[in-house]
Formats: structure tokens, C-alpha cells, sequence
């Protein structure tokens, strides 16, 4: 049975990609903080294991993977937080623990398993934003972050490559779930940005889980060091805004 790791699954946008992988018939790691949550969405699959771990503790994340046992064949790095406000009014520290989970988790997690796919490869799949492409006010620390995830990607694509390690990423839009759920919970705000978007409305958790799912399959096995951006085309939206007479 083929395996996957998934950080961050227990809630959001992460325990969709679990519940995909495990639809598919994937052996499931849900790795999470939250003891409770793990155990519940780990339950909650066919073949699922709860990991709790820190992402950012080399040593927790280490003891995670033992106690999965063999090295996944794919890892999806999903953990994230956010620390919503001007960049005037975060602290130092806040900008820095936002930075801690999203980079230095990354690629803690993606060396742990990269060490343990060496012998025989796999797929890595880590997730960014559309923050990382053109940053929204009041993100605080998330789009430097998710930049430095996106940079981070293709460094290990051209690295881990040789390896039979694919190491790619995806960048969410306007997603209906994760961490943006309460942004739209607000039904104008929900129109507004449903509205900006070419295909005419908001992305769901299951089209990320769909993305993340064909970067980890044999047929994306020619693409490494890419960023899937899933928007709907609002990234490239700016002049379809803009008056024309």
C-alpha cells in the first residue's frame, strides 16, 4: 500500500488532501499539534495514523515518522498559521513564528522525509499561496513565508531530483475553507472576491486536494520544481479590473 504524510491534516484544507489521499487508497499519516484533532481525523480514515509533532522540532518530527514506520511515498507540506494585520503592528516575534512554521517547518519536514526516500524516491508537495505571487494587505508574515516556500521548492527540486525526489508546490487562491474560512464568512466579502475572480466564484478544498493529487501521481512524473497556482485566474486579473475608456 503507497503512503502519505500530510502535515497540518487534521483541520482545513489539510484534512481534505488527507481524505483525497485516502479515497485513493493511501495509507494516511495525519501529522498535527492538536492531540485531540489528530485522533479525530485520523479516525475519521480508512487507513489513517495520527502523528502529532511540531513541525518545527527537528526531534518530534523525527519520532512522527518512526512511528509511521516505513518512508512515505509522498509528503505534503501543509502546516501553516497566520497572523493577520498591518506590517506596522506586527511584532518582530509574530512575523518570526509565522516564518518558523511556514519555512523552517517545510523544510524540516521535507528533510526528514527526503533522508528517509533517498534509497527510493517520491513525491513532495508543498503548499504556498497566491500571497507568494502578489501579497495582499494586512498578511502580515504569510507572503514572505510563502515565497520563501515557493524559492524553497525549486532549491530542493534541483537538489533531490537526482534523488528520484519530486519536490513541487501548490498555491492556493480564494479558497471556500483552511485558514480563509473566516474571511468568508462575511457574505459580502464573499461576493467581493467570489466576484474578482475569472472563473466566477471562490475554489473549494477539493480542488486543492485534486492538485496536490496529480503532482503526487506517476502522471505529473516529468514536473519538478513547479508552483501549481489553483486561483481561478485572478492572479492575472489586475487589467481585467482596470476601465478601458
Amino acid at each position: 500500500m503507497r503512503s502519505v504524510i500530510v502535515t497540518g491534516g487534521a483541520v482545513g484544507l489539510g484534512k481534505g488532501i488527507a481524505q483525497k489521499f485516502d479515497a485513493e487508497g493511501f495509507r494516511v499519516g495525519v501529522l498535527d499539534l492538536d492531540p485531540v484533532k489528530t485522533e479525530a481525523a485520523a479516525a475519521e480514515l480508512s487507513n489513517g495514523i495520527a502523528l502529532v509533532a511540531d513541525v518545527t522540532d527537528q526531534a518530534a518530527v523525527e519520532a512522527a515518522f518512526a512511528k509511521f514506520g516505513a518512508a512515505p511515498d509522498v509528503l505534503v507540506n501543509n502546516a501553516g498559521i497566520v497572523s493577520f494585520g498591518p506590517l506596522l503592528e506586527q511584532s518582530p516575534a509574530q512575523f518570526g513564528k509565522v516564518l518558523d512554521v511556514h519555512v523552517l517547518g517545510t523544510f524540516t519536514c521535507a528533510w526528514v522525509a527526503a533522508k528517509a526516500m533517498a534509497d527510493r524516491g517520491g513525491a513532495i508537495i508543498n503548499l504556498t499561496s497566491i500571497n507568494a505571487i502578489t501579497p495582499g494587505p494586512g498578511a502580515g508574515a504569510y507572503p514572505a513565508a510563502k515565497a520563501a516556500v515557493a524559492k524553497l521548492t525549486e532549491h530542493m527540486a534541483i537538489e533531490w531530483g537526482p534523488l528520484g525526489i519530486r519536490v513541487n508546490c501548490v498555491a492556493p487562491g480564494f479558497i471556500d475553507g483552511g485558514m480563509s474560512a473566516p474571511i468568508y464568512a462575511d457574505p459580502k466579502v464573499r461576493a467581493a472576491r467570489g466576484g474578482a475572480v475569472p472563473n466566477g466564484g471562490l475554489g473549494t478544498v477539493e480542488d486543492i486536494a485534486e492538485a496536490v493529487w496529480y503532482l503526487a501521481s506517476e502522471k505529473a512524473r516529468y514536473v519538478n520544481g513547479h508552483q501549481l497556482v489553483v486561483d481561478g485566474g485572478v492572479c492575472h486579473s489586475l487589467l481585467r479590473a482596470l476601465p478601458r475608456s
